[in-house]
């Protein structure tokens, strides 16, 4: 009943996430590509985090999201958090929009990203809670582990 209630959270969390930036298609230029960045990540709450995986089908570990969020949206994208955080074109904290993508230092060598989705939550394959999730990027946790933010949509 518990998993139930979650479930349906998340989905009504995720249907209105979707109405929210649906309007970020009108902001021009590069507009609807993060409307689809957002739907795309938005689509997956739920699904399973598995380390290595990229598709809907098999689950997600959280570059595996980014990733697969990106080739949905006709990005092409490195695969991995330290390579995406090393190529995206760096965005300053308060800058952030939807799309973009932020990075954190999660052990010495760990590192896990996210993709913003408005501007105080990211979508992102949770480790701790073994799904794809929207998380609250101005949680202590998260501000403590945060190391950049990025974009590949020019």
């Amino acid at each position: 009943m518990r998993r139930c209630r979650a479930l349906d959270q998340n989905l009504l969390l995720v249907i209105c996430l979707a109405l929210l930036v649906s309007g970020c298609a009108g902001l021009g230029g590069s507009g609807g590509k993060r409307s689809d960045l957002v739907h795309n990540g938005l689509a997956q709450v739920g699904k399973p985090y598995v380390w290595g995986a990229e598709a809907p089908r098999e689950g997600f570990d959280c570059s595996g999201l980014t990733y697969y969020a990106h080739s949905q949206a006709g990005l092409s994208i490195p695969r991995t958090a330290a390579a995406q955080h090393k190529a995206a074109k760096r965005v300053r904290r308060g800058r952030l929009r939807a799309g973009d993508l932020v990075f954190f230092k999660t052990g010495p060598d760990s590192y896990h990203v996210g993709l913003m989705v408005d501007e105080g939550r990211f979508v992102h394959a949770s480790t701790s809670r073994k799904q794809v999730l929207v998380s609250k990027l101005d949680t202590k946790y998260w501000r403590s582990h945060f190391i950049g933010a990025g974009t590949f949509v020019r």
